[in-house]
């Protein structure tokens, strides 16, 4: 009997140990270690790729896109459509995922894709306007783009509007856009803001990222570093 009582409370007095250095190895030494691991070698993603302005203000995250739409007329009119802003290049749509209550520069609450099929609205293999449907929403969005984009001197074509620039991503809150849909509001962006186009383009070149690692995605723009760019720019 006594020996019976010895054996468990050797096993229970060997399991707390074990618990006791398995907490501190696993609860309290290794998230240390690999936080300072991630602050010391990869500091800007471990804090959240945080962008910031000219004025070193905090403006978004480098991963999370934002949208820049004017201010509604009545801010709590959920029925009132928003309308861009034409002075800031404009990002990917973000259709039909609903209002966000929380913070309305980021769709954060609300974020996936439409779950419309590729065809649908289509009849015969050509995109119809039946309400509702996912043709009907890139056929409003493309003849938005060219409307938004067409200039006294510059006039966008329907076939050179891009894929990106009429559908949304499958989160709704792809922060870059492709350098064809950023060269395409370049005359629209120079206009408003009362820039030359040379500088405008310059400024697109400058932030247009290439394929990672040289072969993984697609070269793309980040909006948001492009806009403030376009602040600084006309700013000055």
């Amino acid at each position: 009997m006594n020996n019976s009582v010895g054996n468990t409370a050797r096993l229970i007095g060997a399991g707390l140990r074990a618990l006791l250095v398995l907490t501190v190895l696993c609860g309290v030494v290794y998230p240390l270690a690999v936080t300072g691991l991630a602050q010391v070698a990869f500091s800007d993603k471990a804090n959240g790729s945080e962008i910031k302005d000219e004025s070193g203000q905090v403006v978004g995250s480098e991963l999370i896109g934002q949208t820049y739409n004017l201010d509604k007329k009545d801010p709590n009119d959920a029925e009132e459509a928003a309308k861009p802003d034409l002075k800031w290049f404009q990002p990917r749509p973000s259709n039909g995922l609903g209002t966000n209550t929380v913070n309305q520069q980021y769709s954060l609450i609300l974020s996936g894709a439409t779950n419309k099929a590729a065809d649908s609205g289509a009849v015969d293999g050509k995109c119809t306007e039946e309400e509702g449907t996912l043709c009907a929403q890139v056929l409003a969005a493309k003849a938005a783009v060219v409307a938004d984009n067409s200039t006294a001197s510059y006039k966008v074509k329907p076939e050179d509007v891009p894929a990106d620039a009429v559908t949304s991503s499958g989160s709704g809150l792809d922060p870059n856009i492709s350098p064809e849909y950023a060269k395409l509001q370049i005359h629209r962006v120079a206009e408003q803001n009362k820039l030359d186009v040379k500088q405008v383009e310059k400024l697109v070149e400058k932030n247009t990222e290439g394929r990672t690692l040289g072969f993984m995605g697609e070269p793309r723009v980040n909006v948001l570093k492009l806009n403030i760019a376009i602040k600084a720019l006309a700013a000055s």
